[in-house]
């Protein structure tokens, strides 16, 4: 399995923080959010490479960070090539730039380079390799606002997903997806079919939308929280309240009744 990070954003509601600096490498308790991230992936077994996709502007400040990296498998650096928000690639079109130069055929597991949780990636692994299917994470989140702002799943009593879509104006679960994914080997091919098909390139949950549609993708509930860090606010906000992912066998997925509930 590789292990691919999306860190080509240009972060502008981060500004000045991240006019000159990427998101992904701004610290946190003592460690860039990326190494937080990797320092967990580590961990699991029968990951084979590390590789994050930057943008053209900040390419030199990621080939800095994997210069002093300890992680335990190869990392490559990849530039998109884009220079500003207004010429981004966007995350889908990024995904499928990394598995073309690379040429990547295993099983792939597609993190956002801006995220925190206080769980253990390795649970979302094992699921995965249980499942024998794509998977993704869903949380519950009772907000109608937030809800469509983000990606909405529709799932089924086996955890498979029935529906996703980006950004519903009327969401019909309480479902909420964040950027974290597991493709199926197999199912990787089949980004090039999405993009020609019409996919949205913009949001990585819009490939999963297309996908449920075409073969099983399944989903993961997450035994923790989460933090997003989107603006200001919420880097200050995770400054303050992070302290690292808990042991895997102290995260459980929590998964009452209610959240299985449809949007009225």
């Amino acid at each position: 399995m590789h292990c691919l990070l999306l860190c080509a954003g240009y972060a502008t509601r981060l500004y000045p923080l991240t006019e000159n600096f990427p998101k992904p490498l701004l610290p946190v308790q003592g460690k860039s959010v990326l190494d937080w991230i990797l320092s967990d992936v580590d961990t699991i077994p029968g990951i084979e490479q590390y590789v994050v996709i930057s943008n053209h502007k900040f390419y030199d400040h990621f080939v800095s960070w994997k210069e002093s990296s300890s992680l335990s498998h190869p990392i490559t650096i990849l530039d998109d090539g884009s220079t500003s928000n207004e010429n981004r690639l966007g995350a889908v079109k990024d995904i499928l730039f990394a598995i073309d130069q690379l040429d990547l055929k295993e099983d792939l597991l597609v993190l956002a380079g801006d995220n925190l949780l206080d769980f253990s990636f390795s649970g979302f692994v094992s699921f995965f390799r249980e499942k024998q299917g794509t998977c993704i994470m869903r949380h519950y989140e009772p907000s109608i606002p937030r809800l469509q702002r983000t990606g909405v799943a529709t799932i089924d009593d086996s955890d498979k997903v029935i529906l996703m879509e980006e950004k519903p104006k009327e969401p019909k679960s309480y479902w909420a997806v964040p950027p974290f994914y597991v493709y199926k080997k197999e199912d990787i091919p089949k980004i090039k079919q999405a993009i020609a098909a019409g996919c949205n390139t913009d949001a990585p949950g819009s490939f999963i939308s297309w996908l449920c549609n075409q073969t099983s993708v399944y989903a993961y509930p997450m035994p923790g929280k989460r933090w997003d860090i989107g603006n200001l606010d919420d880097y200050e906000q995770v400054k303050t309240e992070y302290k690292g992912p808990k042991k895997q066998e102290d995260s459980k997925p929590v998964c009452p009744a209610f959240y299985n509930e449809f949007v009225p």
